[in-house]
């Protein structure tokens, strides 16, 4: 794959990605997120956000299979937008839930587990998001990889966090568990190496 084609790449995310805001921005003004447009909106933003963090995880094995490393330079722009629905999702439950009381958000996360787990992914989005930038990973150096390996649990608690949060209509949200477990499955060795690499240090630590 040639710059060029990455450059179109990424063009094409862009718009796909902001023919996917449009359309959420339609159904609101619409009325076509039906008798609860509150709890649809929730829904979009949500599977927005968690659709775009899956397929952060699925370039890498694409780009492997393909022999086509290129790929790779349009996972950080999937990542961006993962964030960006991330954040409205939260915005959406912080408004139109809880009227921007702050204070109560804190306490609907601590009382709430789905709440916990989202609230988690969410600030590991945050932190990822913010030193995806090429001179922030040259300053952090081996640090940002150890950093962006929690990626991993993101994508294993955000679809956990969806099967909690609905009451009915749960095979959709387990078909996302199970694509996040296979997902983190075909990176077994990645992870297995960093666990064991956790567990000498602290074994170590500890003597």
């Amino acid at each position: 794959m040639q710059p060029r084609h990455v450059f179109w790449l990424k063009v094409v995310i862009h718009v796909v990605s902001l023919g996917f805001f449009a359309q959420m921005v339609w159904l609101t003004v619409s009325g076509g997120f039906g008798a609860d447009p509150i709890q649809g909106l929730h829904h979009f933003t949500g599977k927005a956000a968690l659709n775009t963090l899956l397929l952060t995880l699925v370039i890498s094995p694409v780009a492997k299979a393909l022999k086509q490393g290129m790929l790779m330079k349009v996972r950080r722009l999937v990542g961006l937008y993962s964030f960006f629905w991330a954040v409205l999702h939260v915005m959406g439950y912080l408004v139109l839930d809880l009227n921007l009381n702050w204070s109560l958000l804190a306490s609907e996360i601590v009382s709430r587990p789905y709440l916990s787990l989202g609230a988690v992914s969410w600030f590991i989005l945050l932190a990822l998001t913010l030193t995806s930038f090429s001179a922030i990973q040259q300053k952090m150096g081996k640090t940002w990889q150890k950093l962006h390996n929690w990626v991993y649990l993101a994508v294993l608690l955000a679809p956990i966090h969806y099967y909690w949060s609905v009451k009915s209509g749960l095979l959709e949200p387990a078909l996302y568990i199970a694509a996040s477990l296979a997902l983190l499955a075909l990176r077994y060795r990645t992870l297995s190496r960093g666990l064991s690499l956790f567990t000498a240090r602290r074994r170590t630590s500890q003597r």
